[in-house]
Formats: structure tokens, C-alpha cells, sequence
């Protein structure tokens, strides 16, 4: 009786021991599965960044009749960037991409570069930073978008190569660290929109909005990053919002063309003039990422 009593310990023991053993295998795994997760969103918010530079770049280069053969760049390295996050988006392997990465490297680089070819040609002009220079010259934040696009591809390179189990970028939590990123993008993107739309005298009360969703925005993920890791239903919710109001912007993009004389039947004049129709999916690119960013860091401790 006592030997059969250690016999049903022993295998009650080692049956508890074989189901903590499969229950932290299943816990890593999903863990792994998030952040993995998370860099193919990061990734395909690199892709919808790229592809909104790449549209800008070539109407506003195309306008400026690319004098200057520089010009060419952001056209050739977003289009890498806007492939280079679409393969992303689609690849679910734990490993960063060694193509993938040196295009989003290269991406960044190209915004700061162009960062500052822009605010030459700002200065170079009389009245140097006046408003009209501002409002008329190269616009100083559109580079930055391409920096923006390079860098959610390439800390999400990063993140696919951190261990399954609370992985870290720069020293900090992964979800910590990737909330900061784009509480600081959003914030960054805010500037060119509010300068374009004071530009427009905010002729439609509806211009007021991203002055006012995406301050909120970022400073909801920036709350996030900072305070202890805990559901935010609140900030998923406003992130969505601002989701919605890319999308959104764009049609009241195509309607302000559309009232330009002659509406779309003149399109290749209208485009130009009107408000810039490729400029709203920023926010929405930003506020994907910002989601991925809150999954992953409300599952940190």
C-alpha cells in the first residue's frame, strides 16, 4: 500500500512537472508570436509611409522639374522602402532580413539628407526662415517622413531578432521603446500639418482635426511607454481614430482638389494645387503602428 501510494506521487509529480514544461513552451511561443507580430505590423507601417513619400516626392520633384538630380532619391529609395515592408509584412520568420534592413537604414539616411537639402533651400532664399519661405519653398518636414519610414522597417528588423521572452530595443522594453517612436513620429508629423493648414487659413473646421487627434495620440502612447505596462482601452480606442482619419483626410484631400476650377477633369493642374492628396495616410501609417506598439507592451511586466 505505502509503495503503491510513492508510485502515484511520483507520476502525479512528474505529470505536474510535464504540464509546467508544456505550459511555459506555450507561453513562449506566444510570446514569441506577438513580437514577431508586432515587427510585421511595424513593417507594413514602414510600407504605407513609403508609399505616401513616394507619391509626394514624385508630384512635388516632377513640379520642381527635378533641377536638381539629387531629386531622383527619395523616388528610388522609397520604392525600395515600399518593397522592402511589404516583404516584411509577409514574413513571419524570427530573424532580421539583411536586404530588408540595409534599405530601411538607407531610408533614414535619405530623409535626414534630405532634411537638410530642404532647409538649404529654405535658407538660401531672401527673407531666409520667414513664413512665406515656409509656406512656399521645399517643405522642410516631408523628408522627415521618409526618416520615419526607415526607421519603424528597421527597429522592426531589429525586434524579430530578440529573444522570444520580453525582448528590448535601445536598453528599454520592446513595447516600451517602439510606443516612444511613434508618440515622437506622430508629434514630428504634426508639425508639417499644422503649418500646411494654417497655410489654408483652416477654411473647413474639419482642418482642425489632426491639429487636434494626433497631439492626443501621442501623448497617449507616450503615457504607455512611461507608466506600468496595463490594458489602455482608451488609447487603442483614439489610435483607431486616428487610423480612421488618414483615411478620411484623403477624401477631403480629393475634395479640395475637386473644387479647384475645373475639378478633376484637370487633374494634372489640380493635383498640384490643390491640398496634397498623398499626405493623410501618414497619420493612419503612425497610429498602425502605434497599436502593434500598445499589444506588445501591455504584455510586458
Amino acid at each position: 500500500m505505502k509503495r503503491t501510494v510513492i508510485t502515484i506521487g511520483l507520476g502525479l509529480a512528474c505529470g505536474v512537472a510535464a504540464l509546467s514544461r508544456a505550459t511555459g513552451r506555450i507561453e513562449n511561443e506566444q510570446e514569441k508570436q506577438t513580437h514577431i507580430d508586432t515587427a510585421r505590423t511595424f513593417n507594413r507601417s514602414s510600407a504605407l509611409l513609403a508609399l505616401s513619400v513616394l507619391a509626394d516626392s514624385a508630384m512635388e520633384h516632377y513640379r520642381g522639374s527635378f533641377d536638381n538630380p539629387a531629386m531622383y532619391t527619395p523616388l528610388v529609395v522609397s520604392t525600395l522602402s515600399l518593397f522592402a515592408g511589404l516583404h516584411g509584412g509577409r514574413d513571419s520568420h524570427p530573424r532580421r532580413h539583411a536586404v530588408r534592413d540595409s534599405v530601411f537604414i538607407a531610408a533614414a539616411l535619405a530623409g535626414v539628407v534630405g532634411t537638410g537639402f530642404h532647409l538649404y533651400n529654405i535658407t538660401k532664399r531672401p527673407g531666409r526662415l520667414s513664413w512665406h519661405n515656409l509656406f512656399y519653398a521645399a517643405p522642410i518636414g516631408a523628408p522627415m517622413a521618409l526618416l520615419l519610414s526607415g526607421a519603424l522597417g528597421a527597429v522592426a528588423e531589429r525586434l524579430r531578432d530578440e529573444p522570444a521572452h520580453e525582448p528590448e530595443l535601445l536598453g528599454m522594453p520592446a513595447g516600451q521603446a517602439l510606443a516612444l517612436l511613434v508618440s515622437a513620429g506622430l508629434a514630428g508629423t504634426l508639425g508639417e500639418v499644422g503649418l500646411l493648414h494654417f497655410r489654408g487659413a483652416f477654411q473647413n473646421p474639419a482642418m482642425y482635426a489632426p491639429i487636434v487627434v494626433a497631439p492626443v495620440a501621442s501623448l497617449l502612447l507616450a503615457n504607455t511607454a512611461i507608466c506600468a505596462p496595463r490594458e489602455r482601452w482608451f488609447t487603442r480606442l483614439w489610435l483607431r481614430v486616428t487610423t480612421a482619419l488618414g483615411f478620411i483626410g484623403v477624401g477631403f484631400h480629393a475634395r479640395g482638389i475637386a473644387r479647384n476650377r475645373g475639378g478633376w477633369r484637370n487633374w494634372s493642374q489640380n493635383l498640384f494645387n490643390g491640398p496634397p492628396l498623398p499626405a493623410p495616410p501618414s497619420f493612419s501609417a503612425l497610429a498602425i503602428a502605434g497599436l502593434a506598439a500598445q499589444r506588445l507592451r501591455e504584455t510586458e511586466r
